[in-house]
C-alpha cells in the first residue's frame, strides 16, 4: 500500500514538483526576444556552452530507462547486460570528427534535422521524407520505454490502482506537465533540468556504490552470489561472464548500438543546439565520464542479487518485472528519505529524455513534412508553432503505448527502433563525408535494409511472454542455413551491411545507365566551417543582437 512509503513518496513529489516548476522558468532563461522561432524553440538558440551541453546530452543519452534495466538486464541474463558499457565507450572515438562535420554545415545553411542535411546533400525530397518518418517511427517507442522507468518507481512505492486508468493516472499527470512546460519552454527546459537530473544520479550512485557493498559484505561476496544465481540455471543465462553462444551477439549487439546512437535525432539535436565545433569536441572527450557512471549503475543488478531482492509481478500472469529490482534494492537498502531521491532520480530522469525526444521528432515533422509537402511558405513562428502542437501529440502517442501495450513489448519495441534508425546510417552518417552513393542507391538501400531487418526481426519469438514475433533483436544464425549452431547475431548489423551492400551496386548500376543524380547543395568548406564564420545562417538570436553569454546564471526557483 502506498502508506507504508509516505516518506518516499512526499520526497519523489517535492523534488518532481520542484524540477517542473524549473521547467516553465526555464522560458526566461538565456530568453530570446521571440520563441516563436525553431532554432530557439526546437534548438536553444543554438548557444549552448560546454557545460550546458555536456549536462544536455548526457541527460538524453543516459535516461531513465538506463537506470532501470541495464541492471535489471544484469540481474536477470548476468554478462550480456553489460553491452551497454562498451558500446557507449566506443562510440565517442566513432562520431568525434562525424558531429563536428555535421554541426558545421547545419550552422552554415540553418539546418535542424538529418533529414534537412540529406535533402540538401542529394538533392532529394524523397529520401529526406524516409529520412524523417524513420527517425519519427524509432524515437516513438524510445520516448514510451521513458514512462516504464517512472512506472517501475511508482509501482516499488504502492502508487497503483485497479483499472488501467487508475494505474496510469499518475504516469497521465507526470506527461500532462512535461507537455505543458515543453510547449512553452522548447529546448530550454530539459536543459535546464538536465542539471538538476544528473546531479541527484551522481549523488545517488556514488552513495550506492560506497554503502552497498559495506552492508552486502564487499564486492567480493556480491560477485558471489551473483555466480551462485547463475549456476543454478546455467543453460538460461550467461552467468557473470559471456557463454561461448552468446559472444557474437554481445560484440554485434554493442557495436550496432553503438553505430545507432547518434544517429537518433534527439541525440542529434544536442548537438546542433551548441555553440561551435569545440563545445562539441570538448564534450565527445568529457562525455565517456557518463559510461564509468553506467558500469557502476549496471553493478547495481548483481547488488539485488546479493541482497535477496524479488521482483515485483510483471503485467503478464506468470512473469515477473526485472525493472524493478533497482527501486526494490534502494527501498529495502536505504532510508526512506533516501529511497525517495533515488526514485526522483529515475523519475526525473525520464523528463529530461522524454523532452528532447519529443521536440526532435517534432521538428522533423515540421521541417521535413510540413513545411516541404503542405506548406512551403511556413514562415518561421509557422514553424513553431507546428513543432509545439506536434510535440504534444508525440507525448500523447506514447502515453498511449504504455497504457494500451504491455510494457515488455514496449522495450522490444525499442530494440526493433536501434535497427530501422541504423538504415539510415548511409545517407546521414557516410553522406557527411562523400557525395559517391546516388540517391536512387540510397533509397533502395534502404528499403532492403529494413526490409531484410523486419523480416528477421518478425521470426524472433519472446518466451518469457510467450509471443511468436517482435521478441527481441538476437536473431539465430541456425535460420541462415548453420545448422546445429546456437548463436546468434544482432538484426540491426546484418541489416545495414545489406543496406550499404545494395547502396552500391545500385549506384553503380544507376551511374552506368546515366540517371540524373541531382546536385549537391554544400561545398567543402561548409563542412569545415566554425563559430564566427561570416557564412554562418544567422538565428533570431544574432539577428537581435541577443545573444547571451553561455555563463550567465540560470534563474532561482
Amino acid at each position: 500500500m502506498w502508506r507504508d512509503h509516505l516518506t518516499e513518496i512526499i520526497v519523489f513529489a517535492v523534488l518532481f514538483l520542484l524540477v517542473s516548476g524549473m521547467g516553465f522558468v526555464a522560458a526566461r532563461w538565456r530568453a530570446p526576444k521571440d520563441i516563436n522561432h525553431l532554432d530557439e524553440w526546437g534548438l536553444g538558440g543554438r548557444s549552448f556552452g560546454g557545460w550546458i551541453t555536456w549536462f544536455l546530452v548526457g541527460g538524453d543519452l543516459y535516461t531513465a530507462y538506463t537506470f532501470v534495466a541495464v541492471p535489471a538486464l544484469l540481474f536477470g541474463a548476468g554478462a550480456a547486460g553489460f553491452f551497454a558499457v562498451p558500446y557507449t565507450i566506443i562510440i565517442y572515438p566513432l562520431v568525434f570528427l562525424v558531429l563536428v562535420r555535421l554541426w558545421s554545415v547545419s550552422h552554415r545553411h540553418g539546418f535542424v534535422t538529418p533529414a534537412d542535411f540529406v535533402r540538401k546533400r542529394f538533392d532529394s525530397p524523397t529520401l529526406a521524407l524516409i529520412i524523417a518518418i524513420t527517425g519519427i517511427v524509432a524515437t516513438m517507442p524510445y520516448i514510451a520505454l521513458q514512462l516504464v522507468g517512472i512506472e517501475a518507481v511508482l509501482k516499488t512505492m504502492g502508487v497503483t490502482g485497479e483499472s488501467t486508468i487508475a494505474r496510469h493516472l499518475p504516469i497521465i499527470i507526470a506527461f500532462a506537465i512535461l507537455a505543458a512546460y515543453t510547449y512553452q519552454s522548447g529546448l530550454r527546459a530539459p536543459a535546464l533540468i538536465a542539471f538538476v537530473k544528473d546531479t541527484l544520479i551522481y549523488i545517488v550512485i556514488l552513495v550506492a556504490i560506497i554503502y552497498l557493498p559495506y552492508k552486502l559484505g564487499g564486492w567480493g561476496s556480491i560477485f558471489d552470489a551473483a555466480d551462485a544465481k547463475f549456476d543454478a540455471s546455467p543453460s538460461t543465462n550467461d552467468g557473470i561472464t559471456l557463454n561461448a553462444n552468446n559472444q557474437l551477439q554481445y560484440i554485434t549487439l554493442a557495436l550496432g548500438s553503438a553505430l545507432a546512437l547518434f544517429l537518433y535525432p534527439h541525440s542529434l539535436t544536442g548537438v546542433l543546439a551548441s555553440r561551435s565545433r569545440d563545445v562539441i569536441k570538448r564534450n565527445m572527450s568529457a562525455l565517456p565520464a557518463y559510461s564509468l557512471l553506467l558500469g557502476l549503475i549496471a553493478l547495481l543488478g548483481y547488488a539485488a542479487i546479493a541482497a535477496g531482492v524479488t521482483p515485483l509481478p510483471g503485467s503478464t500472469e506468470g512473469t515477473v518485472d526485472n525493472n524493478t529490482v533497482v527501486p526494490l534494492l534502494f527501498e529495502q537498502q536505504f532510508p526512506s528519505w533516501f529511497a525517495g531521491v533515488a526514485f526522483a532520480a529515475i523519475g526525473i530522469g525520464a523528463l529530461v529524455p522524454a523532452a528532447i525526444m519529443s521536440i526532435a521528432a517534432a521538428n522533423l515533422f515540421t521541417r521535413n513534412i510540413y513545411k516541404e509537402y503542405l506548406r512551403k511558405d511556413a514562415s518561421p513562428a509557422q514553424e513553431a508553432n507546428v513543432s509545439k502542437i506536434t510535440s504534444l501529440v508525440v507525448k500523447v502517442g506514447a502515453v498511449a503505448c504504455i497504457v494500451f501495450l504491455d510494457p515488455q513489448f514496449s522495450i522490444d519495441l525499442q530494440l526493433i527502433g536501434g535497427v530501422i534508425i541504423l538504415q539510415t546510417l548511409p545517407a546521414v552518417a557516410l553522406g557527411l563525408y562523400t557525395r559517391w552513393f546516388h540517391r536512387g542507391a540510397l533509397i533502395a538501400g534502404w528499403a532492403a535494409g529494413m526490409g531484410l531487418g523486419m523480416w528477421m526481426l518478425y521470426q524472433i519469438p519472446n518466451p518469457a511472454t510467450k509471443r511468436l514475433h517482435f521478441g527481441g533483436s538476437a536473431f539465430p544464425l541456425e535460420k541462415f542455413g548453420f545448422d546445429g549452431s546456437t548463436k546468434t547475431i544482432y538484426v540491426g548489423l546484418v541489416a545495414v551491411a545489406v543496406n550499404l551492400l545494395v547502396a552500391v551496386i545500385v549506384t553503380l548500376i544507376l551511374r552506368a545507365a546515366k540517371v540524373t543524380e541531382g546536385a549537391d547543395g554544400t561545398e567543402r568548406d561548409d563542412y569545415f566551417a566554425d563559430e564566427g564564420d561570416p557564412r554562418l545562417v544567422p538565428g533570431p538570436r544574432q539577428e537581435t543582437e541577443l545573444v547571451a553569454e553561455p555563463t550567465e546564471p540560470a534563474p532561482k526557483v
